[in-house]
C-alpha cells in the first residue's frame, strides 16, 4: 500500500481497475456553473429531487457535483453512460450499484467536506472512505469523550494541544470510515472499537470488542487529500495497491 503522501495524478486514458487494486479519486466541489448544469444533467430524477431540497445553495451545488462526479467516473469504469446507472442502498443507506452491473460487483464509497469530496473504487471488497476539513473544535473534548473509546481518549489527552485538533480528525475519519465500509452507520456505536490516532503512528484498527477477527479482515489506510483536510480509507482484505487519481473536467 501506498505512503501516507499520495500524489494525486491524472488518470491514464485507459483506465482500468484490477482485482488487486484500490483507486481513490477527489474532485472539487466548487466548479464553475456550466459544469454544475452538465453534471446535474446525468443526475435520476429522484437525485436532482434531492438537490432542490437543499436550502442552501452551495448545499445543492456540493451535492450535485458529488453525484455527477460519481456517476461519471463509474460509467468510465463500466463503460456505460452515466445516467444509466442504478443504485441501490443498504439498511442504513450506503449505496451499491444495482446487480445487472456486473460480477464481481464494482464496490465504491463516497465522501465530501467543505469544497471537497474523495471516491473510492474497488472490486470484490466492501470499501469506506472519509473526509474532513480540518477547522477549530471548541468542544473536541465533549464530543470525543461522547463517541470515541476509553483507549482512544486515553491517547488523545496524552497528544500536545497543538496537534489534538488534527488527533481528533484522524480519529474521527477512520472510525467513520470503518461504519461506513461496514454499512452500519451509526447503528454501530463509535466506542465499541478502537482505531490508531497518534501523530505518525500508521493507520490501523486495533480493536473491534464485538468481533476481534474483524481487525484482520480490513486494512486501514491514511490519505492526505489536500492541505487542510484529512482522510481515511479502509479496504476488506490485505493485498492490494493504491492509485490516487484527480477528477477534473
Amino acid at each position: 500500500m501506498a505512503s501516507t503522501h499520495q500524489l494525486w495524478l491524472s488518470p491514464p486514458a485507459n483506465l482500468t481497475l484490477p482485482n488487486s487494486e484500490v483507486h481513490v479519486w477527489r474532485a472539487a466541489l466548487d466548479q464553475p456553473a456550466s459544469h454544475v448544469r452538465n453534471l446535474a444533467q446525468i443526475l435520476s430524477s429522484d437525485e436532482r429531487n434531492r438537490a432542490q431540497r437543499f436550502h442552501f445553495e452551495r448545499h445543492k451545488r456540493r451535492f450535485t457535483v458529488g453525484r455527477g462526479v460519481l456517476r461519471t467516473i463509474l460509467g468510465w469504469y463500466l463503460d456505460i453512460e452515466p445516467r444509466q446507472l442504478e443504485f441501490s442502498y443498504g439498511p442504513q443507506g450506503k449505496p451499491y450499484l444495482a446487480k445487472q452491473f456486473g460480477e464481481p460487483a464494482l464496490q465504491f464509497n463516497l465522501s465530501h467536506s467543505h469544497e471537497l469530496a474523495l471516491f473510492a473504487f474497488t472490486l470484490g471488497r466492501e470499501i469506506g472512505v472519509d473526509l474532513e476539513f480540518i477547522r477549530p473544535m471548541p468542544d473536541l473534548e465533549e464530543v470525543a469523550t461522547r463517541f470515541f473509546s476509553t483507549n482512544e481518549n486515553a491517547v488523545l489527552n496524552r497528544i500536545p494541544v497543538r496537534q489534538k485538533v488534527e488527533a481528533f480528525f484522524t480519529c474521527w475519519t477512520r472510525k467513520e470510515a470503518y461504519i461506513k465500509a461496514r454499512g452500519e452507520g451509526l447503528s454501530m456505536p463509535l466506542n465499541e472499537f478502537d482505531v490508531s490516532l497518534s501523530p505518525g503512528e500508521p493507520a490501523a484498527l486495533l480493536n473491534v470488542r464485538i468481533n476481534p477477527q474483524e481487525v484482520n479482515r480490513w486494512s486501514l489506510q491514511a490519505l492526505d487529500p489536500a492541505p487542510g483536510y484529512i482522510g481515511a480509507l479502509i479496504v476488506e482484505g490485505q493485498a492490494w495497491d493504491l492509485s490516487c487519481w484527480q477528477w477534473s473536467v
